[in-house]
């Protein structure tokens, strides 16, 4: 059970910051118009990528507007995966804390702006009603503390719930420092909610923000992830029980602010995923926004490509059975950035290949590149009626110009091929090149792989592939 302080000294320390907090009341009352509001506190959560709206099933009863269905809310999303379909905003930039990287930090100087529970609440009706959006991702900086802060949110999102009665769906952000109380509320009126941890590590945090520290965002992820357990509890015993964070929670590291390693971050990624039960961790490559000397210095702009790899490595981690230690090492601590990392793990392990797709178990399969999880699913399936062929694997949504170099249907190969790592990535770089992949040539050091020439190793590349000419 989760352990708070008694309610009483809950309440009447709000009252109190309420009390104190009338000062500032101007920060949250309407003194500009609320599309000034919106144009400053949309763009200022733009750099806050945590978001995501599948996992709730939270149905519509008759009685209010708006549905969320578990398949997933999101149906659009951007070239990089962010989702475009929920209202992301924050209640408010101003904010106490002075983290390097943010551009929202007490020191800069940039137009402030907070809303106030009920701009939000008609901001997100009428924009739903418009079919602008699909549901609400409200983050915030801290406006005089964070139990000030979250009240706010809370408020908010209750007033959504109860009072426009809207039962879509909405993602909060649990307030490190906040009272568990308070974080209990959020968490049986919101889907989904999340705790940015920041940084990999917990030096990282302190160098970045000073003024955070890991212990307060590792307790209310804790208080989360014991919360939607004890829920799940509940529901087998009550059936109309209230939920608790049906979507369950998910954080944010930032991603080139530090020297960090990718080996540092997946491994951090692993151990969230397995202690707290999260259900993403997102990744955001360091936007330098301000002029800090603690800050790298970007001559390439934000290291999208290398957020890219550990977004593909996340997902080996949760649908493909690997293990951290299977992508990376100590003495090898970051991604190959011309191929993906399944990719780089089979050309690194081809004493495995090549695998028959008639014989192999689904994990191996899960392993070889250009096999998916429906795909290696359909191949289990479909061979207890027979042999498959080459044909049949790409009618199953195997990319076959990925796989041809680690298969066999039969005991024969698509094409004759070299199992050699340096050829076949020459191939798949060349691939990515010619525009039949990823557009990645190009090492972080400047170098590529050697072209592969039209008559190189004895192969030339016909129009179906690669075949012999001798």
């Amino acid at each position: 059970m989760i352990q708070i302080r008694n309610k009483r000294s809950v309440w009447d320390d709000l009252l109190l910051e309420k009390e104190i907090g009338l000062r500032m009341e101007i920060r949250i009352s309407p003194q500009m118009s609320v599309m000034d509001k919106l144009k400053i506190l949309a763009d200022a959560a733009k750099y806050d990528v945590s978001c995501s709206s599948s996992g709730s099933n939270r149905r519509n009863d008759g009685t209010g507007i708006g549905n969320t269905f578990a398949a997933g809310l999101c149906h659009s999303f951007a070239a990089d995966g962010r989702c475009i379909s929920l209202l992301k905003i924050l209640f408010t930039n101003e904010c106490i804390y002075d983290c390097r990287y943010c551009i929202n930090r007490k020191s800069n100087d940039v137009p402030r702006a907070s809303f106030t529970p009920d701009e939000v609440c008609e901001l997100t009706m009428e924009f739903y009603r418009r079919n602008y959006i699909e549901g609400l991702f409200l983050s915030s900086g801290i406006l005089y503390s964070p139990n000030y802060t979250m009240e706010l949110i809370c408020e908010t999102v209750h007033k959504l719930r109860t009072v426009h009665r809207f039962q879509g769906y909405i993602h909060v952000k649990a307030i490190p420092g906040a009272d568990p109380l308070l974080i209990q509320r959020a968490g049986y009126l919101a889907d989904r909610m999340s705790v940015n941890l920041e940084m990999a590590t917990a030096e990282g945090l302190r160098e970045m923000a000073p003024n955070k520290h890991r212990r307060n965002i590792l307790k209310p992820m804790r208080q989360i992830q014991n919360g939607i357990a004890e829920n799940k509890n509940e529901l087998t015993l009550y059936r109309h029980a209230p939920h608790f964070c049906e979507a369950g929670q998910s954080t944010q590291m930032v991603v080139g602010a530090l020297p960090e390693s990718d080996y540092q971050i997946m491994s951090v990624a692993e151990n969230l995923y397995d202690k707290f039960s999260l259900k993403r961790v997102y990744y955001s490559a360091f936007v330098n926004v301000n002029e800090d000397k603690a800050l790298p210095a970007v001559s390439g702009g934000p290291p999208l490509l290398r957020e890219h790899r550990l977004y593909q490595a996340d997902w080996l981690l949760r649908f493909y059975d690997f293990k951290v230690d299977e992508l990376l090492t100590a003495e090898r601590p970051n991604f190959n950035m011309a191929i993906d990392p399944k990719a780089d793990w089979a050309v690194r392990h081809l004493e495995v290949f090549p695998v028959e797709v008639n014989r192999a178990d689904y994990r191996l399969l899960l392993r070889i590149p250009g096999v998916g999880v429906k795909s290696a699913r359909r191949i289990i399936a479909a061979r207890r009626f027979g042999s498959l062929t080459f044909e049949d694997l790409k009618k199953m949504g195997v990319v076959l110009k990925r796989a041809l170099y680690f298969i066999t249907c039969g005991g024969r190969m698509m094409y004759p091929t070299k199992i050699e790592e340096e050829y076949i990535v020459r191939n798949l770089t060349y691939q990515n090149q010619m525009g039949r992949g990823e557009r990645l040539p190009f090492m972080p050091d400047g170098t590529t792989y050697r072209q592969t020439s039209l008559f190189d190793d004895g192969m030339i590349l016909g129009a179906q592939g690669y075949r012999s000419i001798s």
